[in-house]
């Protein structure tokens, strides 16, 4: 775990990754238990498939607004109303009496998401020293890709063995800890706090380098689950594995994730474009070798990880590049990239979609994202053009440090009258 410039940023870290945890498990377990639900509430596995849609619906809508509507909160407090948010739409979920109901559950739960991962992602910068930044960020979004190695296939197996209400009553009880948890861990605000300011997070949103930010994120995520979301059926259909094979195959996946989020996140404290750059190239070069490796057993076990280590990797570089171009600001943009992934999601899946309706195979989907990859790249080249021709803006961006805040300052008053930026005192818990 980090540890930085606050003396507890490793318990803090820690409670913020909880949060990811819950997050990432109730996301992604909803794909394991779809059958189950379908079959409950006697509905067709398309309309269950609408859950999903409605949830990630949720995290697109949520993640501007709810950061928007918290101007007037700290930091500490959002994070511990959003996932106190996000127990209660999963704690709805679980007892949700028909399928209209379940839908509007899921959209509910999915608001807080990209709110909670935008904000801490900015809180966990602002634990430690700047070089460290992208690493504590990563320890956050390691909760995440470490439900996709446990806490995805437990949720499975529970919903098989115990129904489909269980796994939502788990994911909420473990938000609800969450929420607690970042309550006891995180350190309290000054008094002097104001929360945010809604007109600089609007401005910093506005600039054209966050917007080709947010382009590379959902091109670059879209390269994910243009495959993911048919990795079933094509380690099945092409490779040839037992349906029963693939959970040990998804938690290889969950692995990589996780592998890919470490790396991505120590590259990103040093060469932050460079690795944008090569992760972009290797996301869709492995992808096009997926075509091939599909056919062997191993192979595909082999390229599916490191498949899922060079995409998760772009994420911590995505959040720290999107975060140093929002200039001292960096909240709604922070929160709108996990809008952008989410929009990835449902592109992705449309897109591998359509070449496998259009008859070209299950293995098809890889040929898409390995294109989806490279249009990424481009869009990554010419932010970087703009970089070197001085459009850039923003250099690394200064992040309020957990428990200091910045003086108030009058119309007119110099910084030094205001004290040194940024280094106001601690308060006391």
């Amino acid at each position: 775990m980090t540890t930085g410039r606050h003396p507890r940023a490793g318990a803090a870290l820690m409670a913020l990754a909880v949060g990811a945890f819950a997050i990432g498990t109730g996301e992604f377990a909803v794909m394991g238990i779809l059958p189950g639900i379908a079959t409950n509430l006697s509905v067709s596995i398309p309309a269950a498939g609408h859950l999903i849609s409605a949830y990630a619906l949720g995290v697109v809508v949520g993640a501007p607004v709810l950061v928007a509507l918290s101007t007037r909160l700290s930091r500490r407090t959002t994070l511990i109303v959003l996932m106190g948010a996000f127990a209660v739409g999963n704690g709805l979920s679980a007892v949700a009496p028909g399928y209209h109901w379940l839908l509007a559950a899921r959209f509910l739960a999915g608001l807080p998401h990209g709110a909670y991962f935008g904000v801490g992602a900015v809180v966990a910068g602002g634990l430690v020293e700047p070089s460290r930044r992208a690493r504590a960020t990563a320890s956050m979004f390691a909760g995440l890709t470490i439900a996709n190695v446990i806490g995805v296939p437990l949720s499975t197996l529970a919903g098989q063995h115990l129904g489909w209400r269980v796994v939502f009553a788990g994911v909420g009880v473990v938000g609800a800890v969450a929420s607690v948890s970042v309550l006891l861990a995180l350190p309290r605000e000054s008094q002097q706090e104001a929360g945010l300011d809604l007109r600089a997070e609007l401005r910093a949103i506005g600039r054209p380098q966050v917007w080709l930010a947010l382009l590379v994120a959902t091109l670059g995520g879209a390269t994910l689950f243009t495959t993911y979301s048919y990795i079933v059926p094509m380690l099945t259909r092409v490779t040839g594995f037992a349906p029963g094979g693939v959970t040990w195959l998804l938690v290889v996946f969950g692995l990589g994730m996780t592998a890919g989020n470490y790396l991505g996140a120590r590259l990103a404290d040093r060469v932050l474009m460079p690795s944008l750059y090569t992760f972009l190239v290797l996301e869709g070069v492995v992808a096009a070798v997926f075509l091939l490796t599909l056919h062997n057993r191993i192979a595909a076990a082999v390229t599916l990880f490191v498949f899922a280590a060079t995409t998760f990797a772009l994420v911590p570089v995505l959040q720290t590049r999107i975060i140093t171009q929002a200039d001292g600001a960096p909240n709604i943009a922070s929160a709108a990239i996990q809008a952008a992934f989410n929009v990835a999601n449902a592109l992705g899946a449309w897109l591998g979609g359509l070449v496998i309706a259009a008859g070209l195979g299950y293995a098809a989907p890889n040929a898409v994202a390995a294109a989806l990859a490279g249009c990424g790249l481009l869009v990554a080249a010419a932010a970087g053009l703009l970089d070197r021709r001085g459009g850039g803006g923003a250099g690394r961006p200064t992040l309020p440090v957990a428990g200091h805040v910045p003086a108030r300052r009058g119309r007119g008053q110099s910084a030094e009258a205001g004290g040194e930026p940024g280094r106001v005192g601690c308060a006391e818990r």
